[in-house]
């Protein structure tokens, strides 16, 4: 029987802090292509929701409603992160509340952007 095999029907627990950490390399591996600047120094994401079994909730944003990759973007970040072998399943959930603004984003980000 292979390993695969035998954990058919069970539960793995996941280290939380080591699954932040690896989520948050997947989220800083993400950008909007319009701008040069990862998602999560973007300040997009609002919120991380992590349970022991691997299972991923990213609450974030966009910069605008009207956002040209409204559509794509959160979907190429939840697949990034189901791509990940601690992730066992992850979701993408939008919200506009609060509005995005440039004071979420990181002092490296504004640097980079020229807003610094």
């Amino acid at each position: 029987m292979s390993e695969e095999e035998k954990n058919i029907g069970q539960t793995k627990e996941v280290n939380p802090d080591e699954l932040k950490e690896e989520v948050l390399k997947v989220l800083k591996n993400c950008y909007d292509p319009e701008i040069p600047v990862n998602i999560y120094d973007l300040g997009l994401i609002y919120d991380i929701k992590l349970a022991t079994n691997g299972d991923v909730l990213v609450i974030m944003t966009l910069t605008s409603p009207a956002c040209p990759v409204a559509g794509s973007l959160p979907i190429e970040v939840q697949e990034k992160l189901r791509e990940h072998p601690m992730v066992n399943d992850a979701r993408v959930e939008i919200t506009f509340d609060p509005p995005w603004d440039f004071n979420k984003m990181s002092e490296e980000a504004k640097f980079e952007l020229g807003f610094l």
